[in-house]
């Protein structure tokens, strides 16, 4: 693709309007902020990125904070040329450590979304090892949980020095590197194995000035809340800009806009879906959108509103083919119908075009469009990380920005982007596209030619869909996070504050009361063959068995083994008595050993090793007494190695930290016990009634530790 010098190619500022985007960008509706960029330019495909980000970071003295949804040590941060051309490591993580060692006072902040287990597949393998413990100790990494059940962090920005930004629709992982022409069989893309992947189109956005500043504020706010830790302030003086990039904006206005969804104490923020209906509403002559997936059908209607009402607007729209993963295919496919036919409903065919981007030199291999992107009559232009799909309007987190155009030259320089990233689609030059659009008189039919004659991407229409599984869209695509608190609103109505609490934990005592009883007194809990197997396994005339099973349960807390896998093993074992002593025993002989070490450890060698996770847990220790180790003791899920380790290293009181973990064990560890007596009778023989029993077991154990959570909370703040 050819290279561009700056354009002063202009249109009438009439039709601009300063006025008109400041209209659109409204704070606290459509946007987080508006500021201005001294500097900015747009990075097509991860080449120019990667490129463009690698010359900013050799500028870096003060501060590196890297945001993603993926972070890959192995990735290539190489530009246009597929190598590294300035003498320092080619892979990410080298790259970094090399950059720490040549100035020490460089603290580089890796902020990663704590994967779901159905991306592990997609991941680096331990990504602390390669992205922490490997590394300097100027380079850290924070796993980021702060989003509600079934929500990612999406985000993707690089902020260096405070002063220069990167944001877009980019992560630093594999699998993404490419450059417009996506040539088939280009030999630098090519994962960590040295496995071949399709070509692979995106878009970043390159900043400085107050709007990076402002961005450096949105990234240090989610580090500070991830972490538990304020980092140091910012950078005094302003980075230089990279004099490798040259720029296509200068002092032009830049509004931020967020998707962050409810959780904990923090509100529901829209701005990404309010910015998009309103930019929308705005466009009268061409709408350009590129957008991995298809599925917002509000937007839809949207485009098809304006189609109707403003007969001279054109809509072109670029996205993948299809998807790769099955569950994908199968959530998203439908969704992208529905979307095409509340377009086919605007009575425009002619206007609007979808079509999907092919490689070059092999029109059957598919281009994968990862992009975001939106340009609006020339005078708006949106890059971010937020898909035109329900997941990005209010379950991920995502940041867009929109550079909006108050001057002739500004809208110029919008057009040359559109026109390039058109042209890289159709598979032509520029001017021949310029040249087509002419002759047509007009977008849509310029680009069906084009496309038609070079067959470099294939036209989209809801009638090649396959039929798939709508049930997947509420798991893929959902319109909201799984929201816990909802699921129990019609009992919360009729018992509130202390009425509620005492209600759940009766309920709770009542069940387990019946549980045991059936057990006990019925034939569910009496099996022959498990008291032969128990009887087996008992070493009751072995005089090391206690001492053997205290010291597993010592040794696996040294590699932070699952406490409930080994409590329930040696209840399967030995039995409900003397399984449950023994359980007992080593569980509490594993927390005051693993106290121990980090006593002697100490917090910072700790915090080299867990990371910023450590912080979390430190603050629940605040209060250091046995109602603090008590109540993190209840949390279910609670590391339990690293809670032992965190107490150690704050010298939490011994006797505290002994009686309180002991009084937050014993709800969960009785029920939790008690259900490791029937393990293996439902291995033996499944039974409906045997798994219900197994998980409801487990349901009065997480409700048991969680109602006394309530109960404390509530004693503690009546005392306060």
């Amino acid at each position: 693709m050819e290279s561009f010098a700056v354009s002063r190619i202009g249109v009438p500022v009439d039709e601009i309007g300063e006025t008109a985007h400041k209209q659109l960008l409204q704070p606290g509706r459509n946007a987080w902020r508006v500021a201005r960029a001294r500097h900015a330019t747009i990075l097509i495909d991860a080449a120019a990125y990667y490129g463009a980000l690698r010359a900013a970071l050799r500028q870096a003295r003060h501060s590196i904070y890297i945001v993603g949804w993926d972070v890959d040590s192995r990735m290539r941060l190489v530009g246009e040329t597929g190598a590294a051309d300035d003498g320092l490591p080619e892979e990410l993580g080298d790259f970094l450590d090399a950059l720490a060692r040549q100035r020490p006072e460089l603290q580089i902040r890796i902020l990663l979304w704590d994967y779901s287990v159905f991306f592990a597949d997609e991941r680096e393998p331990l990504p602390a090892l390669a992205l922490r413990w490997k590394r300097l100790p100027q380079i850290d990494l924070c796993l980021d949980a702060t989003v509600p059940l079934g929500a990612s962090h999406h985000q993707k920005i690089v902020v260096i020095d405070d002063g220069i930004a990167f944001c877009g629709g980019l992560d630093l992982t594999i699998r993404r590197w490419d450059d417009p022409c996506h040539r088939a069989g280009n030999s630098g893309r090519c994962d960590p194995g040295g496995k071949p992947y399709p070509p692979f189109h995106d878009v970043q956005a390159m900043l400085d000035g107050p709007a990076a500043t402002a961005l450096s504020e949105l990234v240090r706010t989610r580090w500070q809340r991830a972490a538990c830790e304020t980092p140091a302030g910012p950078a005094e003086a302003p980075p230089n800009w990279p004099a490798e990039v040259l720029p296509d904006f200068w002092d032009i206005d830049t509004g931020i806009a967020r998707t962050e969804p409810a959780f904990e104490d923090r509100p529901e923020i829209r701005e990404v879906e309010e910015l998009f209906v309103d930019m929308i509403s705005t466009a009268r002559r061409h709408l350009y959108i590129e957008s991995q997936y298809l599925t917002l059908t509000s937007i839809a209607g949207a485009i098809a509103r304006q189609l109707a009402c403003h007969p001279t607007l054109e809509v072109v729209i670029i996205c993948p083919r299809s998807y790769h993963g099955v569950m994908e295919r199968q959530a998203m496919l439908p969704g992208r119908s529905d979307f095409i036919r509340l377009l086919e409903g605007s009575k425009a065919s002619n206007r609007w075009l979808i079509a999907a981007p092919r490689a070059a030199g092999d029109t059957a291999i598919d281009v994968s469009v990862h992009s975001k992107v939106m340009i609006v009559d020339d005078r708006y232009l949106r890059i971010g990380s937020a898909n035109l799909c329900n997941r990005s309007m209010a379950t991920d987190s995502e940041c867009d920005i929109v550079f909006t155009a108050a001057d002739a030259s500004a809208s110029a320089q919008i057009r040359r982007m559109r026109l390039r990233l058109m042209a890289e689609h159709c598979g032509c030059t520029v001017e021949r596209l310029r040249e087509t659009i002419g002759r047509q008189g007009s977008l849509v039919r310029a680009m069906h030619t084009l496309i038609t004659r070079t067959g470099r991407a294939h036209f989209i229409s809801a009638e090649e869909e396959r039929a798939a599984m709508p049930i997947l869209k509420s798991i893929a695509d959902p319109d909201r996070p799984i929201d816990l608190q909802h699921l129990v609103e019609p009992i919360s109505a009729v018992l509130t504050g202390q009425k509620a609490t005492w209600a759940l934990m009766t309920a709770m005592l009542v069940g387990f009361c019946a549980l045991t009883a059936a057990w006990g007194f019925t034939p569910i809990g009496d099996s022959e063959d498990v008291a032969v197997l128990e009887n087996s396994l008992i070493a009751a005339d072995n005089p090391w068995a206690g001492f053997i099973v205290v010291a597993t349960f010592v040794l696996a807390g040294f590699v932070a083994f699952p406490l409930l896998v080994l409590i329930v093993a040696t209840v399967a074992m030995f039995g409900l008595w003397p399984g449950l002593a023994y359980a007992a025993a080593g569980a509490m002989a594993s927390a005051v050993a693993t106290y121990a070490i980090g006593r002697w450890l100490g917090n910072r060698a700790l915090r080299r090793f867990f990371g910023p996770r450590l912080n979390r847990i430190s603050a629940a220790f605040l209060e250091r007494g046995v109602m603090a180790v008590t109540v993190i003791r209840l949390i279910p899920g609670a590391p339990y190695t690293l809670v032992n380790l965190a107490a150690g290293a704050l010298r939490i009181h011994p006797v505290d930290y002994v009686i309180g973990t002991a009084l937050g064990l014993a709800p969960g560890f009785t029920v939790m016990a008690l259900l490791g007596r029937q393990v293996m009778d439902v291995i033996r023989e499944p039974t409906p009634l045997g798994i219900l029993a197994l998980f409801a077991l487990f349901l009065l154990s997480v409700g048991l530790s969680f109602g006394l959570q309530q109960i404390i909370d509530m004693w503690r703040k009546r005392n306060a």
